[in-house]
């Protein structure tokens, strides 16, 4: 006699072959989502090709780059077109300001024949080198000057001397003293530089804002810490509007240096011309000094902005 149970019975399943056994489907899970770092492509495959993205993104900026280049260039080649119809027509001597294409086929010959890459390769050589030891020299003795006050009253009436000792007034001096060679013209670049990134440095240490060494003092840093934390940073942007300004001046000076008993470079390259009477050849060494002068500024300003990353822009 069979009993019933109130509990139901399963229904047996058919047995299948061994080791067959259908493994269930997988669903992914949140946590799985989750646990995916940050820029790893979908589960499904899908990727959003970077150049792709690169391409949309420079489409969208190209029309403002190109309102802001011909707006920035606008004035450039006005002076040019100026440049290019006053001597054709009668307006200056033509002589003596030869048109604007007749410079620019000087330039391109001269830069044909290798004379404006060695005479340029000269005087960025003497440029540098002075600039150089003049940041290397002015930088840290403007930080000890400005930071130490007993420095600076012991220094202070020699660097009211000599700054204002034009450095062209200097130039035979240096010339006797150290020849025609390159000492001298490295020199009197150095000389130069100096004093722009000096008296820079001088008062970007003493103008930081006051508020801000209460700030690092009420936190107990150190000399060390606090020189290195605040006084270093803010100073910054002062201490490289001398230090462009050094930058402009390594380059006017040297030509003028060049000018007398140089064999190479660009103002030799520029007097050489005048006393030959190659006027095109003399301003195309002119507008080649000019490039270099604003290339280098924009590298100066780059490196500005690299270093003053930190700083809050004033619109935001």
């Amino acid at each position: 006699m069979s009993t019933t149970t109130g509990t139901a019975t399963e229904k047996p399943t058919a047995p299948g072959p061994v080791g067959t056994a259908e493994p269930a489907p997988r669903v992914p899970s949140a946590t799985s989502a989750a646990a995916r770092p940050p820029g790893a492509p979908p589960a499904d495959g899908r990727r959003i090709a970077p150049a792709a993205a690169w391409f949309r993104q420079a489409a969208h900026r190209l029309p403002n780059l190109l309102l802001d280049g011909a707006i920035k260039s606008a004035a450039i080649l006005a002076l040019a077109l100026l440049w290019e119809t006053a001597p054709r027509f009668g307006l200056v001597d033509r002589t003596f300001l030869p048109p604007f294409s007749e410079v620019a086929r000087a330039w391109w010959e001269l830069a044909v024949n290798g004379q404006l890459a060695d005479n340029a390769r000269a005087s960025l050589t003497r440029s540098f080198s002075g600039f150089g030891i003049a940041v290397a020299v002015a930088v840290p003795l403007g930080l000890l000057i400005g930071w130490y006050r007993p420095v600076a009253d012991l220094l202070g009436p020699l660097l009211e001397v000599f700054r204002n000792t034009a450095a062209l007034a200097l130039l035979p001096v240096f010339v006797l003293l150290l020849g025609i060679g390159e000492t001298s013209k490295i020199s009197i670049v150095v000389y130069a530089c100096t004093w722009p990134i000096l008296l820079n440095t001088i008062s970007a240490v003493r103008n930081v804002d006051p508020t801000l060494l209460k700030l690092a003092k009420s936190m107990d840093l150190s000399a060390p810490r606090l020189f290195q934390k605040v006084i270093l940073p803010a100073s910054v942007p002062v201490m490289f509007t001398g230090i462009r300004l050094a930058g402009a001046v390594s380059i006017l000076v040297l030509v003028a240096a060049e000018m007398i008993g140089a064999k190479a470079g660009l103002g030799y390259l520029i007097n050489a011309s005048q006393f030959n009477f190659a006027i095109p050849q003399m301003y195309a060494g002119i507008i080649t000094i000019s490039a270099i002068g604003v290339a280098f500024n924009q590298f100066l300003v780059s490196v500005e902005r690299r270093l003053s990353s930190w700083r809050v822009p004033a619109g935001g």
